[in-house]
């Protein structure tokens, strides 16, 4: 049965701001009702062995990770209100009969119901997907696997080879064509090689996943194995992207822009992969014209090559099919749907249980039509001055980075010159978009599940392609408003928050947090990590319009690299148990993570101080305003994991786990150190304090 109630938890607040201006309204010795930072701290624990367990672990021991979540915290909690939003318009128009036939509202409210109609569609079965492993089965040649390769693209079924269009690195006046390596139904392509216990038995689950996933197909008689294969279909598709793992770079190595970036005129691409032809590729996919491309790792082209050479027909159809049902096995039957979350959820993730089946499909709403909801989210439940409140804090953060900058003693004057300038330019895009995309041309309907989620696939992909040989168009986001998450793009010197970073969990409705808080969790940990990304070990060689340009001295360089290196060092040297082993950090594949948090902490953290809050030096709840700060930044990575997740995160993720984004970067704040008198011989305690920004 479907709700119209809309809920909201009250453990949420959604601030609502009247004005610019400093906002506390909670006098320094006043106390809030429910204080979070108070309230999740183990003092039974201690804050200079363990901070982020000291700040959070009383809220852990309280809220265990649900049977159907892969981790437990702050996301989740502000996750679930905006799921809970979201919910609501959805069951709301899927109730009516009244919409106009293409308005957001019917797209939206079928959408959903589409997904929630399950009876239809385990009534379907696999049928949604039977013309197109027709086609697969039809393929006769080497140039009907790239039509293949082309259309399995366009419906958003990755294959292969990651292909999109961006901007030019080197010249962000066009975008460019990029063709990066990819192709493989594991995470990452050290999960293939790795010999220790985990991967070993990684390896061994995703054998059986493909081998039962294989087999329902032929169940439906999608296809069958004669005695003329040489191999099982499940065999041949692990060849495959075990050979496509082999070629590929490691998340390290592909962190280094310059090396990653390879244009390469038509012919040249063509002579790298001769058994590939390129101009129908991009023919068949609507890019039309092209000069250059942007060929991320040459040799995983060349690898590719040689499997178009060397593979047969079989091979390749096998590997397609693979490729189509593992796109959308969560958007058929059960038995798909099942066995797809079996591997994927419970072996690599942890979870024990599905998610309930609303609210998968509310996120899969979001995912798709995430720019119509936004539109609104933004009008009905996003407080009205969201987006000139978290100009205000950014603008005080990049002041005080403009402060920080002017005082390093390790850059030069022309260096200096040069990075204040490029802060300058750095483009603020607070809250929402101020022009929608136009997806009036999709085509939603109440009873087709899958094909909506194939036709919005499309439409993305088309989107994409069009862009090609148009002008720039800089008002894009890559976030809808209702997304809990930031980033910072390089190619345009732009960070982007989205709206609904305003929410704070914690406190009543209403109630509103105070500035310590707010700069910690919006100010450090969001606006001042995204800020420091165009300022960390890739984001610095990108000048202040986004083209991947040197501007810094030969010196300067080699001071800040030296300076990475040792953060670098100390998150390499940071280890945790899960499953019983013993995972290290990658501190080479984290680094511009780590960097930003260090950034963010320390340009958050003084821009508060220079707040009537802080200034006045009063506690609240029996708290400094430093310690609140450096409890509300531990509260902005809130978050505990299961040991699958964790293990996976480190396997595939350039973000720390959690705890050493708080650790981490609060050892190298000699603030913090005060603020909680950790001393000499406390485990949080760092004699040599790393400072880059």
């Amino acid at each position: 049965m479907f709700s119209k109630k809309l809920f909201f938890p009250l453990a949420i607040a959604i601030l609502l701001f009247s004005n610019c201006s400093n906002t506390n309204k909670v006098a320094p010795n006043e106390g809030f009702t429910n204080d979070p930072l108070v309230d999740h701290r183990d003092t039974t624990l201690s804050a200079g062995d363990n901070f982020f367990l000291y700040a959070n672990n009383a809220w852990f021991k309280q809220h265990p990770i649900p049977a159907s979540e892969k981790s437990n915290g702050i996301f989740l909690m502000v996750g679930d209100s905006i799921d809970n939003i979201i919910k609501g318009m959805c069951v709301g128009y899927s109730q009516r009969n009244d919409l106009k036939p293409g308005s957001n509202e019917q797209k939206i409210g079928d959408c959903y119901y589409s997904g929630m109609d399950t009876a239809a569609i385990d009534q379907l079965g696999i049928e949604p997907l039977k013309e197109e492993f027709k086609n697969i089965d039809n393929i006769k040649t080497k140039e009907d696997v790239l039509s293949a390769i082309a259309h399995l693209k366009s419906i958003g079924a990755s294959s292969s080879f990651t292909f999109y269009i961006d901007k030019d690195d080197k010249d962000v006046t066009k975008y460019i064509p990029i063709i990066m390596q990819g192709g493989i139904g594991l995470p990452d392509r050290d999960y293939y090689f790795n010999t220790d216990a985990g991967n070993t038995n990684i390896r061994a689950q995703y054998k059986e996943h493909l081998k039962k996933m294989m087999g329902m197909l032929m169940e439906d008689q999608i296809f069958s194995e004669s005695k003329t294969n040489k191999v099982p279909a499940d065999i041949s598709v692990y060849q495959m992207e075990e050979a496509l793992a082999k070629a590929a770079r490691t998340m390290e190595a592909t962190r280094d822009p310059e090396k990653n970036y390879n244009k390469k005129t038509m012919a040249e691409l063509q002579k790298l992969s001769p058994h590939f032809n390129w101009s129908h590729f991009f023919e068949l996919i609507g890019v039309k014209n092209v000069d250059y491309v942007n060929v991320g790792q040459p040799e995983f082209i060349e690898a590719f090559d040689r499997l178009i050479d060397t593979k047969s027909i079989y091979d390749w159809q096998c590997y397609l099919r693979w490729n189509l049902i593992n796109t959308y096995a969560g958007n058929l039957s059960k038995k798909y749907e099942m066995q797809n979350f079996e591997f994927y959820g419970k072996q690599l993730s942890g979870q024990k249980e599905q998610k309930p089946r609303w609210k998968r499909i509310v996120q899969e709403t979001d995912g798709a039509l995430g720019e119509l909801i936004g539109q609104e989210f933004v009008a009905k439940f996003l407080p009205k001055n969201t987006k000139e409140k978290l100009t205000e804090i950014a603008k005080n953060i990049i002041e005080v980075y403009k402060e920080h900058i002017q005082k390093l003693d390790w850059m030069s004057d022309s260096t200096k010159e040069k990075a204040l300038y490029k802060l300058s330019k750095v483009n603020l895009k607070m809250g929402y978009p101020d022009k929608w995309r136009d997806m009036s041309s999709i085509d939603i309907k109440r009873n087709e599940y899958l094909k909506n989620m194939m036709r919005v696939n499309q439409w993305a992909f088309a989107d994409m392609a069009a862009r090609y040989g148009k002008p720039i168009d800089n008002s894009r986001w890559d976030m809808t408003p209702q997304t809990y998450n930031a980033y910072y793009q390089p190619t345009s010197n732009e960070i982007v928050i989205p709206g609904c970073n305003i929410i704070v969990p914690g406190f009543a409705m209403g109630e509103m947090p105070d500035d310590a808080i707010l700069y910690a969790i919006i100010g450090g940990s969001t606006i001042g990590h995204e800020v420091t990304h165009g300022f960390d070990d890739n984001g610095r060689l990108y000048d202040e319009v986004g083209n991947l340009k040197s501007w810094w001295s030969d010196a300067d360089g080699t001071k800040f690299q030296e300076r990475a290196k040792l953060l670098s060092d100390q998150y390499s040297a940071y280890t945790l148990t899960a499953d019983s082993q013993l995972l290290h950090i990658r501190g080479d594949a984290t680094l511009g993570e780590n960097i930003a948090d260090l950034g963010g902490a320390v340009m958050g953290y003084e821009a508060f101080m220079k707040t009537p809050q802080a200034k006045a030096g009063k506690p609240i709840n029996g708290l400094t305003p430093e310690q609140r700060y450096f409890l509300g930044f531990a509260y902005s990575w809130m978050v505990q994991s299961t040991d699958k997740r964790l293990a996976m995160q480190i396997m595939s993720d350039v973000h720390s786990p959690a705890m050493f984004r708080i650790n981490g970067p609060l050892s190298n704040m000699p603030e913090f150190f005060k603020a909680f008198n950790i001393k000499e011989g406390d485990a949080m305690y760092k004699k040599e304090i790393i400072k880059i920004w």
